[in-house]
């Protein structure tokens, strides 16, 4: 690595690094208690518990399991004498800044609606190549509910990030915008039709 870390090449070729992770298996987190965890993970954002047993390393909480929709799974370690602290997190390094999750670009307004009728609040956002609601669980968890602008092979995820990237490098762009995506995806030869979604703020600042 160089001195200056912003000089490292943005690329989705494997670095010559010795372990290689094939894929993200699940994240863990500390939870309040398993009833109001399935309330939100299961009833509102629609995963299904697919597993419950003792955390195996504090037989005194469990362990939920739940599928986010495409295999890939979340697992919280809860106990009901932990109550819910709805309060933001304080963030610092090594924290978790938030979880985003995907969702149907063809749902997005019943999603909105969906939140607005359980009560949980959230900010829209164009954030350039996806579109994003932003909430919080009962925990104070920063929730994102993201949607692509266009229709991106998992298994070229990386390689249509990085050309965007250096679409909008080459370009001058503060930020990755729908047009570096477009033609990133044009380059790499992937056909994909532009999904109609509403027009929102970018929430950075940069307009």
């Amino acid at each position: 690595m160089s001195d200056d870390p912003s000089t490292e090449p943005v690329t989705a070729d494997r670095p010559d690094s010795p372990i290689h992770v094939t894929g993200t298996d699940h994240i863990t987190l500390i939870g309040s208690n398993e009833e109001e965890t399935i309330e939100f993970y299961r009833d509102v954002l629609g995963m299904p518990l697919v597993l419950r047993q003792p955390n195996l390393d504090d037989p005194d909480s469990t362990h939920l399991f739940f599928d986010t929709g495409d295999g890939r799974i979340i697992t919280f370690f809860v106990r009901d004498d932990r109550q819910s602290n709805p309060q933001p997190h304080r963030h610092r390094a090594g924290s978790v800044h938030h979880l985003s999750f995907s969702i149907d670009p063809e749902r997005f307004g019943e999603v909105k609606q969906a939140l607005n009728d359980v009560g949980r609040g959230y900010n829209e956002f164009d954030r350039g190549i996806f579109h994003s609601l932003y909430t919080q669980d009962h925990n104070g968890m920063v929730i994102e509910l993201s949607t692509d602008k266009y229709d991106i092979p998992n298994d070229r995820r990386g390689e249509v990030l990085a050309t965007a990237q250096r679409l909008r490098v080459e370009d001058g762009s503060d930020f990755a915008e729908e047009e570096h995506l477009a033609a990133a995806l044009d380059e790499l030869g992937i056909d994909s039709d532009p999904v109609e979604l509403p027009a929102a703020p970018t929430g950075s600042g940069v307009e």
